[in-house]
């Protein structure tokens, strides 16, 4: 299939000075096209942006190394991604969309690319979105939850029926789905799981127990996860066949595939069909699960100290540990003095924090510039990118940031790489490891392509 990708051919890079900033913002604006159909042109624009490179079973986006502008009609709200687009929800409550188009996944009726300016989500006149999935979304596939609790979904994917609709049928607008009173949802690889009336409930894919409802039988009907008699779920998080839920006393419960041991019980190997709690010192206040192939998998848990725990495959420095070691059980991340994280998302194989200033950090797999910072070189830690972000969302090999209003021209700042650690520096040395080959895809199932 002929892909048309769009390229931007002028890039503007933005002054610190505030009297420059509006002056700044007029000239990005003009060297980037916004969407035609824009229902909100009146209100002020607003940047996102993202980096690395979309990829399905039907194509790759070239690699994108440093963040790139996409604009929008309006403020964002929330950013999420999925393994081949992005999603941006606005405050009016639209949702915008950008990546690869091939199977429904921008939700706009159609099948076109549109990897560098973001299309409308097709919704019913009067659907107002309140929140989309910020930690992953199924492959191929978007979520969103309305204002009045219901849960629609779009695209189509070929490795579970996660949308719980009785059919893998191409989905290029979005359709409402099963379920009544949802207040989150998240989904990876072949299946999703829903907070419905405060129950968590899964449906599609279930090949390592990633449904946790104690079987590992595939189901097209919502089944029940089987958590503790009360608990009182605050998120949902998911990767390729895992699943998690953060929950209102702070602690952590995780499901599914465990080779790499991403399940934090201090075994690798094997699978669990049921929620294990994670042990872990303190309260979680945010977490975030990666893994995009049978060959990785982490997990990154915040607390409200601002301590950072991960546990995982650590293959590509994803862990923040400053090794390559895999880590069955938590283990503390030792960052740079004086960095503290308010915001954590992990993809594929790569990490990503925002400070309370709005400053994100990457580290980890940079094969195809996930990582951000200009290079294909994996980061083995923190190492600086940009600067007033709010939001971010990240999977397989794709990142994106939402950015504080007024916001769209802060860039890179040369000064604020982290400090050197463990005799590494955060740039890439000649210490910093040389580019992977790509993880090798391992067949399992009917998955033959990386699926987070």
């Amino acid at each position: 299939m002929k892909r048309g990708l769009r390229k931007v051919a002028v890039w503007t890079r933005c002054v610190s000075h505030p009297a420059l900033l509006g002056l700044c913002s007029l000239a990005l604006l003009a060297a980037s096209a916004v969407p035609a159909a824009a229902d909100s042109a009146s209100s002020p624009a607003s940047t996102a942006k993202y980096w690395g490179s979309f990829d399905d079973t039907s194509g790759t986006s070239p690699a994108q190394t440093t963040p790139f502008p996409v604009y929008l009609p309006g403020p964002v709200k929330q950013i999420g991604t999925s393994n081949s687009a992005a999603y941006a929800l606005l405050a009016d409550g639209s949702v915008y969309a950008w990546g690869l188009g091939a199977n429904g996944q921008l939700g706009n009726g159609g099948t076109s690319d549109s990897v560098n300016t973001a299309v409308k989500v097709d919704f019913p006149p009067g659907v107002k979105i309140a929140s989309i999935p910020d930690d992953v979304d199924p492959y191929d596939e978007g979520l969103a939850i309305d204002t009045g609790g219901n849960v629609w979904g779009w695209g189509t994917n070929q490795f579970g029926d996660a949308l719980c609709l009785g059919t893998q049928a191409p989905q290029l607008v979005p359709v409402k789905l099963p379920f009544s009173d949802v207040t989150d949802v998240a989904g990876a690889a072949g299946h999703a799981i829903y907070l419905s009336h405060g129950h968590a409930v899964g449906c599609g894919a279930n090949l390592f127990g990633e449904l946790g409802d104690g079987t590992n039988t595939p189901s097209s009907t919502p089944v029940a996860v089987k958590l503790p008699a009360g608990a009182k779920v605050t998120r949902l998080v998911a990767a390729w066949t895992n699943s998690g839920a953060l929950l209102a006393d702070g602690s952590y419960y995780n499901w599914g595939y465990n080779v790499q041991g991403q399940l934090g019980q201090g075994t690798t190997g094997g699978s669990s069909n049921i929620p294990l709690r994670v042990t872990l010192p303190g309260r979680v206040r945010e977490v975030s699960q990666g893994g995009s192939l049978p060959g990785n998998g982490q997990t990154l848990a915040l607390f409200g100290s601002g301590d950072l725990y991960a546990w995982g495959d650590g293959s590509h420095y994803q862990l923040g540990t400053g090794t390559t070691d895999t880590q069955p059980s938590p283990v503390h991340v030792p960052l740079p003095a004086g960095l503290r994280f308010t915001k954590i998302a992990t993809s594929g194989a790569t990490s990503y924090g925002i400070t309370r200033g709005g400053d994100v950090y990457a580290w980890g797999y940079n094969l195809v510039g996930q990582v951000g910072n200009g290079t294909q070189t994996d980061a083995p830690a923190p190492v600086y990118i940009i600067g007033n972000a709010n939001g971010i969302s990240g999977t397989n090999f794709d990142v994106a940031i939402s950015l504080r209003e007024g916001g769209a021209c802060h860039g890179g700042n040369p000064h604020r790489h982290s400090a050197p650690r463990d005799g590494h520096t955060a740039h890439a040395t000649a210490e910093t490891a040389a580019v992977r080959p790509a993880l090798a895809v391992e067949r399992i199932g009917a998955i033959k392509t990386p699926v987070r």
